[in-house]
């Protein structure tokens, strides 16, 4: 299931052995390796190495290549649930009987699992050729022969006594203790938004897990589209991941309409019967609703399966037992894919943006600014959009306009999407690096300082031109769609909402603004920690800011009303005025 945030983090002793934090002019950019945003080298080493536009930069994989890779790794690969006293190495061996072994790792989800990658595709079918349905006594099993397996020990007894448990990996995020605990033993601030990033990010076990789960559902759908794929997107695989997160998929039907022109030649074109409705979305919601029937009576491990065909997206949401996944499908959503390859490319050009929008996501749930629940919040996408549009607007820009990747397109990146242009390159390594040196200290308090004085509303937020322009409404937020120029992103979003998110957003800055000039003791929170604590646990400080704060403009004018309408108020014995009622 998918694993709650952040929530409000308590007070704990801080590590005593913090070292001074000053200075902080040089940015620390740590090794974040399980990502998806580099992909390098043969073993799929993953990195989220800072690139400033000052560094050397490393050829990094075109987002379609790596997802490719990703697929086809997925397809040689198994998963099994295993009994908890399993013999590592009499697994292997008895696995390796059907091919050599390229990757193997455990986890636990509802029991305990291993995630087995063999070298050949062919090893898979063998394994399948082995393996036989079980025997059930009181109920029938639906012989669908999937990729997701069952391994029983014949001779329990015949295991080592006292034999040491396999190491699992960790699919979770960290507890908010445990969170604390690492921010406040860090050295600096931007030590702690690097070590935020690297406790919460996807680790290389868990994308692959993301990637398998979708093509055991794409085993399922084969049945009945047998050129279909099921691609993963968004916060999946476009490097903004956290552990815990759902997992988006869609149906991809477009390799089915394809045609193969090097068996159509001669004088005759030939073609499939096909049955037709009134609409592409009727289409869409009659074969997602077939999906989710399969899925919910012979797909193995998938449990609450809810069709949610009425919404402006048709799709069916359910949970993966074996992966521990909470799952959206939805049907040739090509313009999600190609939001998610813009931010995957976003995501990798410069390590400060990841590490930026993983502070500001987990500072906006620590404070109940965002939900899993969908209503008036603002969502991850509207934050992620506000950090790329800070971004831009540095001196110099730390991030290129959308434009700007359009202008330096090849013909090969040319796109159109429902009538939508959505071109921009995909090559990252044509894309010239910022000179921008500035330290995620002075970037995550300006992103405060700049949203908690932004003239929300006059002005919309456009990645595209990167510069604020007017509202075509009045919605409280407006962040246009990147590519569906004519979508606000934010639409949900209230008025009463927005305004909670400006009051922290400065409260958050003042508080960052504190760090150069208080020297707190050792068992105050500070830096990022302070902003993650709820308001009036933390910082004594912004207490002491918040009784001073200029009263709201509703009672300065009920106290002005008064003022005018009665005599000067006399004061009583303890020296406090007193305010008359009488007419």
């Amino acid at each position: 299931m998918a694993a709650r945030g952040v929530g409000l983090l308590t007070r704990l002793p801080l590590c005593s052995q913090r070292r001074n934090r000053v200075p902080r002019s040089v940015s620390r950019h740590l090794s974040c390796p399980g990502t998806i945003a580099a992909s390098v080298g043969s073993e799929e080493q993953i990195s989220g190495v800072a690139e400033t536009g000052t560094e050397d930069k490393t050829l990094q994989k075109k987002f379609s290549e790596v997802q490719k890779e990703r697929r086809e790794q997925a397809q040689r690969t198994v998963l099994i649930h295993c009994p908890d006293n399993i013999n590592e190495k009499k697994f292997l061996k008895y696995l390796s009987q059907h091919g050599p072994i390229s990757n193997h790792f455990f986890y636990e989800s509802f029991g305990l699992y291993a995630v087995v990658e063999f070298c050949q595709k062919d090893s898979i079918n063998s394994l399948q050729n082995g393996t036989h349905t079980p025997t059930q006594s009181t109920e029938a099993a639906i012989p669908f022969k999937s990729r997701f397996l069952n391994i029983r020990l014949k001779n329990p007894s015949s295991q080592i006594s006292g034999q040491t448990s396999v190491q699992t990996n960790n699919q979770s995020p960290p507890s908010s203790k445990k969170l604390f605990e690492l921010l406040s033993c860090a050295e600096s601030i931007d030590d702690q938004v690097n070590s935020l990033l690297k406790a919460f990010q996807l680790t290389e076990e868990n994308v692959r897990l993301r990637h398998l789960t979708c093509s055991l559902i794409e085993d399922i759908a084969t049945a009945y589209f047998p050129s279909c794929v099921i691609r993963p997107f968004g916060s999946s695989v476009n490097t903004f991941g956290k552990l815990g997160c759902d997992l988006d998929m869609f149906l991809d039907l477009d390799e089915t309409g394809k045609l193969d022109v090097h068996k159509n030649t001669g004088n005759f074109s030939m073609e499939f019967q096909m049955k037709n409705v009134p609409s592409e979305r009727i289409a869409t919601q009659k074969i997602l609703s077939v999906i989710g029937e399969c899925l919910d009576n012979f797909g193995p491990g998938c449990v609450g399966v809810q069709k949610i065909l009425n919404a402006r997206c048709p799709l069916v949401r359910f949970s993966h037992q074996g992966s521990g996944f909470q799952c959206d499908l939805t049907a040739n959503n090509s313009i999600a894919l190609k939001t998610s390859e813009l931010l995957y490319i976003y995501g990798s050009l410069d390590s400060r943006v990841r590490a930026l929008v993983f502070s500001v996501r987990c500072w906006a749930r620590a404070h109940s600014l965002t939900s899993s629940i969908p209503g008036a919040w603002i969502t991850n996408f509207s934050l992620t959009m506000m950090v790329i549009f800070f971004l831009q607007r540095r001196s110099p820009p730390i991030l290129p306009t959308l434009d700007s990747l359009k202008s330096i397109a090849d013909a090969e990146d040319r796109c159109i999407l429902e009538g939508n242009n959505c071109t921009f390159i995909r090559d990252m390594n044509k894309i010239q690096p910022s000179g921008n040196t500035e330290t995620l200290e002075l970037l995550l308090k300006e992103f405060f300082e700049y949203f908690g004085n932004f003239t929300f509303n006059k002005n919309s937020i456009n990645i595209r031109q990167g510069r604020e322009q007017n509202k075509p409404d009045s919605s409280p937020l407006y962040i246009q769609n990147p590519f569906e120029t004519s979508l606000n992103i934010s639409k949900n979003v209230s008025q009463n909402q927005l305004q909670k998110f400006v009051e922290l957003a400065r409260d958050s800055a003042w508080i960052l603004e504190q760090e150069d000039k208080d020297q707190p003791s050792s068992r105050q929170p500070w830096g990022l920690a302070a902003l993650l604590l709820p308001p009036g646990a933390g910082h004594a400080s912004l207490s002491r800011k918040k009784k001073k704060k200029p009263m709201s403009e509703k009672v300065k004018g009920l106290l002005a009303s008064i003022k005018s309408n009665s005599p000067v108020s006399p004061t009583d014995a303890s020296g406090k005025r007193v305010i008359s009622t009488q007419a």
